[in-house]
């Protein structure tokens, strides 16, 4: 389960960054945009694309027309299914065309730090720090949910009742609550704060109907004399 888990982060982080390409945002486009100080996240050279995104971007319209009903997260899961059924001596030219353009963009990219002022090159390099501490972030929150699900598995259903059980009570609760809310909005006048139910047609006793309509009248009372007061002033 562990390992199933894993494996679906990754396919979940690979599908999310396809769809992120798919939305045309590129690879490593925006890596900048947060910077100030006269540095244009356009003058940046952008990474060049993996062998896998350059399968995707060649293939895209293809399986697009082969599948126009499909939605992004299927057509990006249909294209990397067939990635992975590619053999590999076509794989291997996607790889090539990656290493003749990340030694171009190696080039392109010492030449453009070496055009930044000191200013510029520091906020690039906090701008990297930040961003590599919040993928950081991410990682490290990710394996301790996965510490906690691994835990969560290894519990005897003896030792995972408590747990339900104030999950039970939590949601008794919250459903308790709710209701208590809504009716005092109600008896305010404001139904239109309360959560619509299509499934569940409300029914109105003769009484909460009464006390809804005179707290309309009651709050419409109390809108008048407030506009009285104001043009009496």
């Amino acid at each position: 389960m562990a390992a199933a888990l894993a494996l679906l982060g990754r396919a979940a982080a690979l599908v999310s960054g396809a769809q992120r390409f798919l939305r045309g945002c590129g690879v490593g486009g925006s890596a900048e945009k947060g910077l100030s100080r006269g540095i244009s996240s356009g003058e940046r050279p952008k990474r060049p694309l993996t062998a896998y995104f350059r399968f995707l971007k060649e293939n895209h319209s293809a399986f697009r027309q082969k599948n126009p009903e499909a939605s992004n997260m299927e057509l990006v899961k249909k294209i990397a299914d067939a990635w992975k059924e590619l053999p590999a001596s076509q794989k291997q030219v996607y790889e090539e065309g990656r290493k003749t353009d990340w030694q171009r963009y190696k080039e392109q990219l010492a030449a453009y730090k070496a055009q930044l002022t000191p200013a510029q090159a520091a906020a690039l390099k906090e701008e990297r720090r930040k961003r590599l501490a919040k993928r950081r972030s991410f990682r490290a929150k990710r394996a301790k949910l996965k510490q906690l699900f691994d835990a969560w598995q290894k519990l005897s259903s003896s030792q995972k009742q408590p747990y339900m059980q104030l999950a039970e009570d939590d949601k008794v609760r919250y459903v308790n609550e709710m209701k208590s809310w809504e009716a005092k909005m109600v008896e305010l006048g404001r139904e239109d704060l309360i959560r619509s139910r299509p499934q569940m047609p409300k029914m109105k006793t003769a009484e909460t109907a009464k006390k809804a309509e005179t707290a309309k009248a009651s709050s419409r009372e109390n809108k008048a004399k407030l506009k009285l007061k104001k043009s009496e002033e």
